[in-house]
């Protein structure tokens, strides 16, 4: 064994009481002094690459992810007051809004700060709610049928809704909506991943009777600030 002369008082003769720790967290490990460098810098050895997902080194907030997803309306007809907004109404063929990826990581959270609805058909007015699960619900998700949202059989998949403000357009521009926390409509609104799933999942429905052009785009832009 090696034997080392440690100083164990400093130049004011006031005993130095050196940092231990332990390679076991109930202290029947090995007891291990710090290094230090020529500089008084603490060395550590390599860090292994953090595992994918989850982990991070401390909290970080504001980082923000906006995901957009379009679908092309598919009614021919006028919308009536409670009807979901989806690409087919083919019977059970309709599919859900799908913000891929917004969370940062499986079973994480976060803001929604901002949402925008953009309708490619001019001079349209209408409120429009979206209601935000976490999985795919089982509720009505085909174009112009009766909104049926939310559905007690989903309710452990609901996170919350965003209520737009009325459409609008000046000149002969996309009609649109910006929901925010300096307007009604929910925000901001915390909402949770599933354990197994980084995916916001919507049903887009209408508060107001409108007709859209066939085939037309909505535009669904969701801004999420991550945790």
């Amino acid at each position: 064994m090696t034997a080392y002369n440690l100083k164990t008082e400093d130049d004011y003769s006031r005993q130095i009481k050196p940092v231990l720790y332990n390679t076991a967290a109930d202290g029947s490990g090995t007891w291990l002094f710090a290094i230090v460098d020529t500089d008084g810098h603490v060395q550590v050895d390599n860090l292994s690459a953090l595992v994918a997902g989850a982990n991070r080194i401390g909290t970080v907030s504001g980082v923000c992810k906006t995901v957009s997803v379009t679908k092309a309306l598919e009614s021919a007809v006028a919308y009536d007051i409670g009807d979901v907004l989806s690409e087919t109404d083919t019977a059970s063929a309709g599919t859900a809004w799908t913000f891929s990826a917004i969370f940062r990581a499986n079973n994480t959270g976060g803001y929604i700060t901002k949402a925008v609805a953009l309708c490619e058909t001019t001079a349209v007015t209408p409120r429009l709610t979206l209601f935000l699960f976490n999985a795919t619900p089982t509720c009505e998700l085909d174009d112009n049928a009766a909104n049926t949202a939310v559905l007690h059989a989903d309710q452990a998949k609901y996170v919350g809704r965003i209520d737009f403000p009325a459409m609008m357009d000046i000149g002969t521009g996309d009609s649109e909506a910006i929901a925010t926390p300096g307007t009604y409509g929910n925000l901001p609104l915390w909402v949770d991943a599933a354990t197994a799933a980084d995916d916001l999942i919507g049903v887009l429905a209408t508060r107001d009777a409108f007709t859209n052009t066939a085939t037309n785009d909505m535009i669904l832009k969701l801004t999420l600030e991550q945790y």
